[in-house]
């Protein structure tokens, strides 16, 4: 399919509904049977989240290198972690994360209970030694002590470093971030601009959608970068350092393009900051297509309309429960090891 071209002035502007199918609209909540959902528990997530108690030298949470105020990314090239080491991937964003089909550019995390286990075990992350070290500290703050009782109330061992994943996912599974753009997929015409209209056409026409698709717009499938003509100077190898199938070899997971226009750097390597050239380079290199200055324009104009809505109550930094006369005070950790996400 074409491009759709620019519309002239007045033109109504049409956009195929059946193709809207490719994506559907954000839930309320990215809901799990395996970890269900409930207010005290997203509650302790909330907390967890926010905790630099659970980094070795006590500089970093996961709200450090997925800032919530910002989008869920810390929009760094590679994060800087609890001794100053970086690692060796961009952080990507952890709002509608939870739709994807596993976490991390690899995909090495089957999902975000899973992936919240990995940060803080990483040496140049968060640092801590062990999952017994996290318990420990859980264990040493009495208030948490109480909560992991209330949220865990069958579970004979309810501090665990399994419950601490449970209820930091749980939280990342409430933030969902709705924009004009599913208003639009809900039927209402009037949610976007003609000009937003036009954008949607030309990201259909030019083929973005056929990995940008679900709710997130991404994260459904694992895609090679370089696809059609080979990506310049790609080092990373990608999913196969993970299953070590020469197949997977520069394959990534497609990100989600929701928020797109506040969650720069872009790519594994964080190595473009425009997003006019991520459009160019993604159909010349992903989809073999030279698009014009117009049709960049106009698609950077409808993937703005996917920055969404923060949640006001999940994004701000609860109070936390007071250390206990046991807590651990910061130590040095060390950062000669780069970490992935």
């Amino acid at each position: 399919m074409a491009a759709t071209p620019t519309a002239v002035a007045g033109e109504d502007i049409i956009t195929n509904r059946a193709l809207l199918q490719l994506f559907n609209p954000l839930p309320s909540e990215m809901a799990s049977e395996k970890n269900p959902i409930t207010d005290e528990k997203v509650r302790l997530g909330q907390m967890l989240f926010h905790d630099t108690r659970f980094s070795l030298t006590r500089k970093n949470s996961c709200n450090s290198c997925h800032n919530l105020q910002t989008y869920g990314v810390d929009n760094q090239q590679f994060s800087t972690g609890d001794a100053g080491g970086k690692g060796g991937r961009n952080s990507p964003t952890v709002f509608n994360a939870a739709l994807h089909i596993a976490q991390f550019w690899d995909g090495r995390a089957a999902d975000v209970e899973e992936q919240a286990k990995g940060p803080v075990l990483n040496p140049v992350e968060m640092a801590m030694p062990s999952a017994d070290e996290v318990v420990k500290v859980i264990q040493s703050i009495p208030g948490y002590v109480t909560m992991f009782k209330e949220v865990f109330p069958n579970d004979p061992d309810p501090v665990s470093y399994d419950n601490f994943a449970r209820a930091v996912g749980a939280f990342e599974r409430k933030l969902v971030t709705p924009s004009r753009f599913d208003a639009f997929l809900n039927g209402d015409e009037e949610a976007l601009t003609t000009p937003e209209k036009i954008g949607l056409n030309n990201f259909l026409g030019a083929g973005c959608a056929t990995c940008h698709n679900g709710p997130a717009l991404g994260g459904q499938l694992y895609q090679k970068l370089g696809l059609v003509n080979p990506w310049p100077e790609l080092k990373d190898e990608g999913r196969a350092e993970v299953t070590k199938q020469e197949a997977d070899k520069f394959m990534f997971k497609v990100p989600g393009l929701r928020n797109v226009a506040k969650t720069y750097p872009y790519l594994h390597d964080g190595s473009i900051t425009d997003l006019k050239k991520l459009t160019s380079m993604m159909a010349e290199y992903q989809l073999g297509r030279k698009l014009d200055e117009n049709q960049i324009d106009s698609i950077v104009t409808f993937l703005n309309v996917l920055t969404g809505d923060l949640p006001a109550d999940l994004v701000v930094k609860p109070e936390l429960p007071a250390d206990g006369p046991d807590t651990p005070k910061p130590k040095g950790g060390n950062g000669d090891k780069a970490g992935a996400s």
